[in-house]
């Protein structure tokens, strides 16, 4: 009889917090825009209106994951975050592909592999600037590390470079055989991952200090109640649906943009996944702030992992109701700069601590990587 008013009593608390939140209220906004703008021709102040709702309920959409993160701990969070963050960018690629079939034959494969370089790169080599900056070496766990960076090499190589020299088809495209084996294999490597992560070598993806030991647990913050984690969640997935939705009125916008600036179409992939990528990046830079560079090479390296074993399968299912081909396969120049960057990589890694030397050679290569694909 004294509990249940005190937890109503705590509800609306939390309520009246939350709608005076930006977190609360620019996902729910982008939704209202995404129903009344959804299925019309926009003029360009409105387009910049739901832009702007867009980015914002990506970054809205990251603080939510990193909330039911916090509470579920890691490596969990890590994985919370690049799981939601995929979904976003599977939901991207595939209302692109059926809004323009004919332009988007490669959009799988041009955003896969701009998430491969910007997470491998990218969010690597900033993590690892960062954390070196800081205390001069960045300290991580080259067993959990080399493991996921092992995960990663072996689903980009049988889904982006394998297409190339496969004689099924004409093109660099998988047969359907090959798709639907791909697109398991992928899965599977992504699950096996993921118990191995949570499960039996949970403590390999934890974050350590200068002589290797995991960090206590207390030297994180308090982490949020169940009932504020649970708000989040459902935070999550309403800013969720306003990303895609939103994405999907813009992205006319996207490619006249890049047609009217003589970019390649591809570039269109890079955008996507500069635009999914953002909030990842921002978490694995704060995370490197504070000394948690394997949380934020969990980000990383996670994400490229989702990027690939989450968006083949899906967009294997996709294409039975697609027209045209599907391609996949990497061109030389990407296949050169994959490769250029798997051997950089597992040197990296193999140490378990890095300098700014690591990070601004893994710089470069993001560099190189969107100066030729504005420039092929």
């Amino acid at each position: 009889m004294i509990t249940w008013p005190g937890t109503l009593y705590g509800m609306a608390a939390l309520l009246r917090s939350r709608l005076t939140d930006w977190t609360f209220a620019v996902p729910v906004l982008a939704v209202l825009v995404l129903i009344v703008t959804w299925g019309r021709n926009l003029p360009g102040p409105v387009i910049v209106v739901v832009a702007l709702l867009l980015g914002g309920a990506v970054l809205a959409a990251v603080h939510h994951a990193e909330v039911v993160a916090h509470r579920v701990g890691e490596p969990y969070g890590s994985l919370v975050l690049a799981v939601a963050v995929t979904v976003i960018e599977v939901a991207l690629i595939v209302t692109l592909m059926i809004s323009g079939p004919e332009k988007t034959q490669s959009l799988a494969r041009d955003t896969v592999f701009a998430a491969v370089m910007i997470t491998c790169n990218g969010i690597l080599g900033l993590s690892l600037l960062l954390g070196a900056l800081r205390r001069r070496v960045a300290v991580f766990n080259p067993e959990g590390t080399g493991g996921a960076l092992a995960t990663v090499i072996t689903l980009a190589t049988l889904s982006l470079v394998i297409p190339t020299f496969t004689t099924a088809r004409p093109g660099p495209e998988f047969s359907p055989a090959q798709l639907a084996f791909a697109a398991v294999a992928s899965l599977a490597l992504y699950g096996l991952f993921v118990l191995v992560q949570t499960g039996r070598h949970r403590d390999y993806f934890l974050p350590v200090d200068s002589q290797g030991q995991v960090i206590d647990a207390e030297e994180h913050a308090k982490p949020p109640t169940t009932r504020a984690a649970l708000m989040s969640l459902g935070l999550l997935l309403v800013a969720l649906v306003a990303v895609v939705g939103d994405a999907k009125t813009v992205s006319p916008t996207i490619e006249a943009g890049v047609a009217a600036a003589n970019l390649p179409h591809a570039f269109v992939g890079v955008i996507i996944a500069l635009l999914v990528l953002l909030p990842e990046t921002l978490a694995a830079a704060r995370a490197a702030r504070r000394d948690r560079v394997q949380i934020s090479l969990n980000l990383a390296l996670g994400s490229a992992m989702a990027s690939i074993g989450l968006t083949i399968p899906a967009i294997a299912i996709a294409s039975i109701w697609l027209d045209g081909p599907l391609l996949l396969g990497l061109g030389g120049t990407q296949l050169a700069l994959l490769a250029l960057t798997a051997v950089t990589a597992v040197l990296t890694v193999v140490p378990g601590r890095a300098n700014v030397l690591q990070g601004g050679v893994h710089l470069v290569l993001m560099a190189a990587f969107v100066f030729l694909a504005a420039s092929p």
